[in-house]
């Protein structure tokens, strides 16, 4: 009895010292059974944007601080990259296969990258989870492609017409009412600056359209004329500008442009940058950030020096929107993680942060409605036109001709005082030959 009791005992202790061999000389075992126990470490996820200023690269830190204690098991390493260099950078990440999860696109591009497959449809989100009914829905077109949603709204843009008071108050004209629904016409900005110029000499009555530059600047500010007098640059389905750009509607806003620098004479060809602010320049077009610039001069205030007012209209009111969003690379593997720092960001709580850091324009209802300095003047006027009266760029791969065809229409019809229906109609040319690239299979 005793010499079995001690066969069970030795057997017992080797079998221990077997089963702790196994696992001591079995990587491979010990390795597959950790990968089945879940991971301790976050998912880190790579996001991009364009270099912002100082109030938008705040906005984001604190945003994704805020982001990362709700939701532990997530890292976002952000990337900041200068706004010149962003769009070539970011096309050869994609390009190459190593794009980051997540990444900030200037909306009027985001055909481009959506017909190239580079970005995740987040259609069934939104409309699930993104209260898609808080946001207007011009904004959404923009967003959208083909009828799915790509990308979601961080902040939106738009722009006023801003006037000198001194300027305005020498030429006994009447200030402009600051009511957001009561905007001037062109025909009564051309008398108002009519007034103006006769009444000091070398004084520029109105900027309409931010000069003449380089980039995406000059179809912001210069496309709502069209929208203005009921004209649109694009077919609903944007597959043509022709009976569009050439409409008899896009004519007369194109005549109306052309004969503030040529019939008028209110408006210059070449001006000083800071001729508003000179008191040379009696009025101009401006995006409400120009007001977080003023703040900073010391002799040009508003209600002391300058007033705001709703932008002028045609036949109907309409303004600019669009501004940068969020989409999710389609080569993402973290594409459930990625959804729920998209989601956070651009929701009531993230949007409303974001907004009251950098002063830009919310594009929900709900947080205008929460935040007073956007109800009230002179905020409140690019509120109301940004969920009242916005209209989005059109949305093509071809938008870069598109853009560059409506820069160069309004430099020939104001520098170059060429024939207005030649000018529309070589647009038109341009934009329909780019176009058709798209097409091609």
């Amino acid at each position: 009895m005793k010499k079995r009791f001690t066969f069970i005992l030795t057997f017992v202790f080797f079998l221990g010292l077997m089963l702790a061999a196994t696992y001591l000389l079995s990587p491979d075992e010990k390795k597959e059974t950790e990968e089945r126990s879940p991971t301790l470490q976050p998912t880190e996820l790579t996001f991009w944007r364009n270099r912002g200023n100082d109030a938008e690269n705040k906005a984001f830190d604190e945003l994704i601080s805020s982001f990362e204690r709700l939701n532990t098991d997530i890292r976002i390493k952000m990337k900041t990259i200068p706004y010149s260099d962003y769009e070539v950078r970011l096309r050869t990440e994609i390009a190459i296969g190593t794009p980051p999860d997540i990444m900030a696109i200037d909306s009027p591009t985001l055909a481009l990258y959506a017909h190239a497959g580079s970005l995740l449809s987040i259609d069934s989100l939104m409309k699930e989870e993104g209260d898609i009914e808080d946001i207007p829905i011009s904004t959404l077109k923009g967003l959208s492609y083909k009828g799915q949603i790509y990308l979601a709204p961080i902040a939106e843009s738009s722009i006023a017409l801003f006037y000198n008071k001194h300027l305005l108050k020498e030429a006994g004209v009447p200030f402009p009412s600051p009511n957001p629904n009561e905007p001037l016409t062109w025909d009564e900005v051309i008398e108002i600056a009519k007034k103006v110029t006769a009444s000091k000499k070398g004084t520029i009555g109105i900027d309409p359209g931010q000069g003449f530059g380089d980039g995406e600047a000059p179809a912001y500010f210069k496309m709502p004329f069209l929208w203005q007098y009921g004209a649109s640059v694009l077919s609903p389905d944007a597959i043509t500008a022709s009976g569009y750009l050439d409409s008899e509607e896009a004519l007369e806003a194109l005549q109306v442009f052309q004969d503030l620098y040529h019939k008028h004479e209110v408006a210059s060809l070449e001006m000083d940058p800071d001729a508003f602010i000179k008191g040379k320049l009696a009025m101009t077009i401006l995006g409400s950030w120009s007001l977080k610039d003023f703040e900073k001069l010391a002799n040009f205030s508003l209600g002391e020096d300058f007033g705001v007012a709703p932008l002028p209209k045609g036949s109907i009111q309409g303004a600019p929107n669009g501004g940068w969003a969020l989409g999710i690379s389609s080569q993402s593997k973290h594409a459930n993680e990625s959804w729920r720092f998209v989601k956070y960001v651009t929701s009531y709580e993230g949007m409303k942060k974001y907004v009251t850091i950098t002063g830009d324009l919310p594009s929900r209802y709900s947080v205008v409605k929460d935040i007073p300095e956007l109800n009230q003047y002179p905020l409140n006027i690019f509120s109301e036109q940004t969920l009242r009266h916005s209209q989005n760029r059109p949305v093509t791969p071809a938008y870069p001709v598109v853009s560059n065809a409506i820069r160069v229409l309004f430099e020939d019809i104001a520098l170059g005082d060429k024939d207005i229906r030649s000018s529309a109609k070589e647009a038109v040319a341009k934009i329909n030959a780019g176009l058709r690239e798209f097409e091609k299979p």
